[in-house]
């Protein structure tokens, strides 16, 4: 039997590797081909990152005690579930949480997972040449016991925040103070009255030494390149992303689009004046979204330096200095390791730099069907959300005959000239090493099943609709309106999301 007659025979089973963000959209979109989808958990609980825990375990994720999403509710909902009105338009981690919480409950996807369920390896079926089909070894973390399944489908949705990456510098090991990295870090305590150093002017890095320096002695953020900052509110006081994802400045010419948000930035914070000015466009480099970071270099309460050169027994001696400066505590903001401990390199294969051989950033191009997604694994200058979603349904639709591949060769080409446009187009680092354009990448994921809104249509047909798709901001609701699945909400939440972003904030005198 291959693989189009076991289709037509049997009801496609698959696996869900991981209960994050991705996880919980990787079964809503099983569930909505009706697919048989189990999702086996390792932790006790849903959520993934965005679910706060005290511990600091390797391979296990989680926001800080603090942690605000750096994108707005709208450009960060699923495309059929609407966040509520009553909630923020940045959200704390905590209401990220409950609305995922009201996602799961609203579709059902819960009874789906299995907690405390390890995904030991994943290896192809006897069969697979005919079948696509995979052999997966779990272990019960609770018996410790092993067992063997077959599915006709895996979405690995683990994410690439979970195994921190520290970097090394000369003398390290004779310094006497702290060392961590922020997936340790979860709150200031421990921290007052000590010298701290931030080492990363990212999104991780920017928020711990803003945060810390309310109690620390003194704060160093450390920057080999300077970093563009990003305020979370943009022109005329709206949220950033829905100012910059508009589907009008994708024609804009690309220098002209960099240039136009470097001058914004400008206006708002002198990059050049407060010592954090990159020399690469801001396009060039994952957005550092931070509000309180320019008051903290305006106060000296922190203190951009240089890389550092090499560690003392008391601190470090920065670049282009001889003294060396009093450190107590280091914390590494320096990301992550890309790790999928269950496939071996053949199926995948993370190269230097975290470089990843993915037909975008989703399918091993290699492999003979595609009956394996990596979901997750990419850095969007946009919301994740939307970008899970849109991957787990473009698999769903592939594994439903509803879409197709293009032939190997194809990809393997396409995985090469992603390659050179991101060595071209991204600082050269393992942070940017899945970088992409958030709206370019969307659209091209729903193009592939169909769900790329129909612009020539809506123009035609309602020029309503139309002028706050193209003119107005990308909303994942978009992403209904036409193609498997829409939603007949997707309009009415596209034309009154303005409501749902601002209502919260009528709790004064003028309501």
């Amino acid at each position: 039997m291959n693989r189009g007659d076991d289709l037509m025979t049997a009801k496609m089973r698959i696996l869900v590797i991981g209960a994050g963000v991705s996880g919980l959209t990787a079964i809503k979109a099983c569930k909505e081909e009706n697919f048989d989808v189990v999702c086996y958990e390792k932790t006790g609980e849903f959520g993934g990152l965005w679910r706060y825990h005290d511990s600091d375990v390797d391979g296990l994720p989680s926001v800080m005690k603090s942690t605000i999403s750096n994108s707005s509710k709208e450009m960060s909902a699923f495309s059929d579930f609407p966040p509520s009105s009553s909630f923020p338009t940045y959200m704390h981690h905590s209401t990220v949480l409950k609305y995922l919480e009201m996602y799961a409950e609203h579709f059902g996807l819960l009874g789906h997972i299995t907690y405390y369920q390890e995904v030991v390896e994943l290896i192809p079926a006897e069969d697979y040449g005919t079948t696509g089909k995979w052999v997966v070894k779990i272990r019960d973390l609770h018996t410790n016991e092993s067992r063997e399944e077959t599915f006709d489908g895996v979405m690995a949705c683990i994410g690439h925040h979970a195994y921190p990456y520290t970097p090394s510098y000369s003398n390290m090991d004779l310094f006497s103070g702290r060392l961590m990295h922020s997936h340790t870090y979860k709150t200031f305590i421990g921290m007052e009255d000590k010298v701290v150093l931030v080492v990363g002017a990212g999104n991780s890095g920017a928020d711990i030494a803003a945060e810390i320096s309310n109690v620390a002695k003194k704060v160093y953020l450390s920057t080999r390149r300077g970093s563009w900052i990003f305020p979370r509110l943009f022109e005329k006081g709206k949220p950033m992303d829905i100012c910059l994802h508009r589907r009008y400045k994708v024609l804009m010419p690309a220098k002209y689009f960099a240039k136009d948000i470097e001058k914004t930035l400008t206006e708002k914070m002198d990059h050049k004046r407060f010592g954090i000015k990159p020399y690469h466009p801001v396009t060039s480099q994952h957005p550092t979204v931070n509000d309180e970071l320019q008051a903290k270099l305006l106060t000296g309460m922190v203190t951009v330096k240089r890389d550092i050169k090499e560690f003392s027994e008391t601190g470090v001696i920065f670049v282009d200095e001889e003294e060396t400066t009093p450190i107590d505590v280091v914390i590494f903001a320096t990301g992550y390791q890309v790790k999928f401990p269950f496939l071996s390199d053949d199926i995948l294969r993370v190269g230097k730099n975290n470089k990843v051989f993915l037909y975008k950033n989703v399918f091993p191009p290699q492999l003979k069907h595609h009956t394996l997604a990596v979901i997750g694994l990419i850095q969007p200058s946009g919301s994740l959300f939307p970008i899970f979603e849109m991957q787990t349904r473009w698999f769903v639709a592939l594994m439903a005959r509803k879409c197709r591949l293009p032939s190997t060769e194809t990809m393997l080409e396409d995985v090469k000239k992603t390659e050179g446009f991101r060595v071209r187009n991204f600082v050269q680092s393992p942070r940017h090493s899945v970088e992409v354009a958030w709206l370019p990448y969307i659209d091209e994921i729903a193009k592939m099943f169909g769900a790329k809104p129909n612009m020539a249509a809506l123009f035609v047909k309602d020029p309503k609709l139309f002028k706050a798709c193209f003119f107005g901001p990308c909303l994942p609701y978009q992403f209904r309106l036409n193609g498997p699945h829409k939603w007949d909400g997707a309009r009415d939440a596209i034309l009154n999301y303005k409501g749902r972003m601002y209502d919260h904030l009528k709790t004064g005198p003028e309501k």
